[in-house]
C-alpha cells in the first residue's frame, strides 16, 4: 500500500536475500549465556535437571491472585456477552471499563508502578480462563501487555520511561505494537517505516505505514519499529497516538476475533521525543525478539483454555447424544478422539505452564522453549478444534445465536474455531517458528564448523579451522551412540520411566541426524527446510513428552487427588507422540521433498495452469500488482465491512518462499 504521506520518506527498496539474512542474524542473541533444555536436547544432551522436578504448582496460593481470578471468572460468566461482542464487532465500553477497574490491563506491570505484578505462570492462567470464554478479550489484553508498551518498557526502559508509561498502562491506557508492514512480515530488513533525527536534535521524525496493528485503532500508545535510511538499523519508539501525523487509515476485518480493533496505522512526519527511544538506536529488532520470548507465551496458554472448553463440550455431548442405540462416545471412532483430546490437553497445559515457569525463574534462556510452546500448542489446539467440530457435527457448524433461537444450548464451537485458526499465524507463523528454532538448533554446529561449510571462506581459513573442529566432534559424536547404555536414571518415574528413556535415546538420534545433515548438505542445509522442519518437530514432541511426564509424576508424588489419572493421560499421550517422533525421524531422509519441490517450481512457472480453468476468473494482473505493492489502497480504506465480514487481529509471518530463499536466519519476528 502506498499513500501520500509516504512521500516524506525515501522509497523503500526490498532487501536482497543476503541483506535480509544478515539483519536477522545481527539481531538474534549470538551467545547462550544461560541454559536451555531444548538447546541441549538438539545437541543430544537430555538435561532433565533443568526442568525436573516439575516446578509448577497446580494452583497459585497467593491471595491477591486468587481474588483477581475469582472476580474475573464471575465477570466473564455474568457480564460478558461473547455472542454480542462477536456479532457487533466491538468491545462494549462497559466491559473495557470493568477490566480497567479490576486492574486487568496491568497484570504484568510491577506493583510499584500500579500494576498487579503477576508472575508469568499466573498471567498464563488468566489467559487460559479468558480464552475459555472469549478470545477477543484474550487478544485485547495480551496484545496490550505481552507485546505492547508494558513488556519492552519493563525490560529495556529507563527509570524515567517506567515511571512515565507503566502507571498509565496499568490504569488502562491501551497500547499496541507496530512492526508488520505490507511487504514486511518476518523480513525486518524490508522495513519501509523510517526515522531520522530532527534538525533541532530534540526529536525523531517517523514516516511510514504499519499493517495489522492489533489494538491500533483504539490505542493511546504504540511501540513502533522504524529503520534508519542510512544505517538501515531498526530502532524502537514509544509513540503517542495523539501525536500530529498519526492516523488510523483503515480498520481490518477478518474471519475470527471479530471485535479486535486491528488496523492500518500511518505516520506522517510524526515527531517523537528523543526520550521515547526504547534502548539504544539500532537495537529495535533485538528488543522485539526479546519481548516475544515471553510475550508469545500468552498464545499457548490461551490455546489450553480453548482446548479445555472443547473437551468439556465433547464429553457431555458424547455421553448424551445417542446414535444406533448407544451414546456416541461408546462408538470407537468417537472414543479414540476423546482419549486423544484429553491426553493432548493435559500435555498442552504441561508445556504452557513449564515454559511460563522457566520465564519466571530467571537465569534461563527461554527463546527455544517459548517458540516451541507457541508452535506446538497452536497446532494441537487447531487439531482439537477440528475434532470438536466433527464430534458436534451440524450443531458445531451452527452459530450460537441460531442454536439459541431454536431452543438448543448455545455452545460456541463455530466461534471458537474461527477465533482459534489465527493462533498458527499470530506472532510468527508455524513456518517461521520452525525456521527460527532450526537456526537455534544448529547454532553450536555453525559456531564450530562454520568456516568449513561457508562457501565464502578460502582454503587457508578452512584448513586452519579443521583441527579445532576435529577436536570438538571427536569428543561430542561418539557419546551420542554410547550414552544411556545400561543406565537406570529414571526409576523414580514408575510406569512413565520408559518414556523418558525414549526421549533420551531419540534426542541422541536427533543430534546425530542433524550432524549428518550438515555433513551431507553443508551450507545448503539452510535451504533444506523439509529436513530441518522434521528435526524441529522431533525436538518439539520430545519436549512435550518430557513436560507431560514431569507434570504427571509431580502430581502423583505430591498426592494430588487426580495424580493417578494424570499418569494415565501422560502415558497415553506419550505413546501417540512416540509415533510422531519415529515418523519425523524417518522422514528426514526418506521423503518426497525433492519431487514435491520440482513440481512446485513448474507450478510457479505456469506449467499447470490448465488445472485453474473452468472457474470464475479474477483479474490476475490486478492481483499481481497489489501483491507486489504497485497499487494504492484506494477507496477500500473507507469502505464498511460486508454483512458477513469479520474483524480480527492478524499477525502474519510470511511463509518461506517456495523457491528456497527462506533460510536459517529467520527471526520469528512477525507479530501484530
Amino acid at each position: 500500500m502506498t499513500t501520500d504521506h509516504q512521500s516524506a520518506a525515501a522509497p523503500s527498496k526490498l532487501s536482497s536475500e543476503e541483506e535480509s539474512r544478515q539483519v536477522a542474524e545481527d539481531s538474534r542473541e549470538a551467545q547462550w549465556e544461560s541454559p536451555s533444555f531444548l538447546k541441549e536436547l538438539f545437541l543430544g544432551n537430555f538435561r532433565l535437571d533443568l526442568v525436573h522436578p516439575y516446578p509448577v504448582a497446580e494452583t497459585s496460593d497467593r491471595p491477591e491472585f486468587a481474588a483477581f481470578y475469582q472476580r474475573l471468572e464471575r465477570f466473564l460468566a455474568e457480564k460478558v456477552d461473547s455472542v454480542a461482542i462477536d456479532h457487533d464487532r466491538k468491545y462494549p465500553p462497559a466491559v473495557i471499563d470493568e477490566l480497567r477497574a479490576m486492574g486487568a490491563f496491568g497484570m504484568k506491570v510491577p506493583t510499584e508502578y500500579g500494576g498487579l505484578g503477576f508472575t508469568q505462570v499466573e498471567y498464563g492462567r488468566i489467559m487460559e480462563l479468558l480464552s475459555s470464554a472469549d478470545a477477543n478479550l484474550t487478544a485485547l489484553l495480551s496484545a496490550h501487555q505481552s507485546i505492547g508498551v508494558p513488556q519492552p518498557i519493563k525490560i529495556f526502559g529507563t527509570a524515567e520511561q517506567k515511571k512515565r508509561f507503566l502507571p498509565r498502562c496499568a490504569k488502562g491506557a491501551i497500547s499496541a505494537f507496530a512492526l508488520t508492514e505490507e511487504n514486511v512480515g518476518s523480513d525486518p530488513a524490508s522495513q519501509g517505516t523510517t526515522f531520522a533525527l530532527s534538525e533541532d536534535g530534540e526529536s525523531y521524525i517517523l514516516n511510514g505505514q504499519k499493517l495489522w496493528c492489533t489494538n491500533g485503532t483504539i490505542a493511546e500508545l504504540y511501540v513502533v519499529m522504524a529503520r534508519h535510511p542510512q544505517t538501515k538499523k531498526i530502532s524502537a519508539f514509544v509513540v503517542e497516538a495523539s501525536s500530529e501525523g498519526v492516523k488510523v487509515e483503515h480498520r481490518c476485518y477478518f474471519m475470527g476475533l471479530r471485535a479486535l480493533e486491528n488496523g492500518v496505522i500511518s505516520f506522517n512526519n510524526v515527531r517523537v521525543p528523543r526520550e521515547n527511544l526504547i534502548g539504544k538506536e539500532g537495537a529495535g529488532l533485538r528488543i522485539a525478539l526479546t519481548t516475544l520470548n515471553t510475550g508469545r507465551l500468552s498464545l499457548p496458554a490461551g490455546c489450553v483454555g480453548a482446548a479445555k472448553r472443547g473437551l468439556e463440550t465433547c464429553r457431555v455431548w458424547a455421553n448424551e447424544r445417542v446414535q444406533w442405540g448407544l451414546p456416541i462416545g461408546r462408538h470407537e471412532a468417537i472414543a479414540l478422539k476423546l482419549a486423544d483430546m484429553a491426553s493432548t490437553t493435559f500435555a498442552m497445559e504441561a508445556v504452557s505452564d513449564l515454559c511460563s515457569e522457566l520465564a519466571d525463574r530467571g537465569g534461563y534462556d527461554i527463546r527455544l522453549e517459548a517458540a516451541c510452546a507457541k508452535e506446538w500448542n497452536s497446532v494441537r489446539g487447531w487439531m482439537l478444534a477440528d475434532d470438536v467440530m466433527q464430534i458436534r457435527g451440524g450443531r458445531g457448524y451452527e452459530t450460537e445465536q441460531s442454536l439459541a433461537n431454536r431452543g438448543e444450548f448455545p455452545l460456541p464451537v463455530e466461534r471458537t474455531m474461527r477465533d482459534g485458526r489465527i493462533n498458527r499465524v499470530f506472532e510468527g507463523s508455524s513456518e517461521i517458528m520452525h525456521l527460527f528454532m532450526a537456526r537455534e538448533a544448529v547454532d553450536t554446529h555453525l559456531q564450530v564448523a562454520g568456516d568449513v561449510i561457508d562457501p565464502k571462506k578460502g582454503v587457508a581459513v578452512k584448513a586452519k579451522a579443521l583441527p579445532g573442529i576435529a577436536a570438538f566432534y571427536a569428543g561430542w559424536y561418539p557419546p551420542l551412540w554410547l550414552k544411556g547404555l545400561g543406565r537406570n536414571a529414571f526409576s523414580d518415574f514408575g510406569p512413565l520411566e520408559k518414556h523418558l528413556k525414549f526421549v533420551e535415546k531419540k534426542s541422541r538420534k536427533l543430534a546425530r541426524e542433524i550432524f549428518h545433515g550438515m555433513m551431507v548438505h553443508q551450507a545448503g542445509l539452510q535451504y533444506k527446510q523439509g529436513f530441518l522442519f522434521r528435526a524441529v518437530d522431533v525436538g518439539i514432541e520430545l519436549f512435550a513428552m518430557t513436560s507431560a511426564v514431569l507434570r504427571a509424576q509431580r502430581m502423583q508424588a505430591e498426592g494430588h487427588p487426580h495424580g493417578d489419572e494424570a499418569m494415565e493421560l501422560a502415558n497415553h499421550f506419550c505413546y501417540a507422540a512416540r509415533d510422531r517422533v519415529r515418523e519425523a525421524l524417518r522422514g528426514m531422509w526418506k521423503n518426497q521433498d525433492k519431487r514435491s519441490y520440482a513440481v512446485a517450481k513448474r507450478i510457479l512457472q505456469g506449467q499447470h495452469t490448465w488445472l485453474e480453468t473452468e472457474i470464475v476468473q479474477y483479474d490476475l494482473e490486478e492481483l499481481r500488482d497489489r501483491v507486489a505493492g504497485r497499487s494504492p489502497l484506494g477507496d477500500a480504506a473507507e469502505s464498511s465491512p460486508p454483512a458477513s465480514g469479520s474483524s480480527g487481529a492478524v499477525s502474519t509471518g510470511a511463509a518461506p518462499k517456495v523457491d528456497g530463499e527462506g533460510s536459517l536466519s529467520a527471526t520469528g519476528s512477525s507479530l501484530s
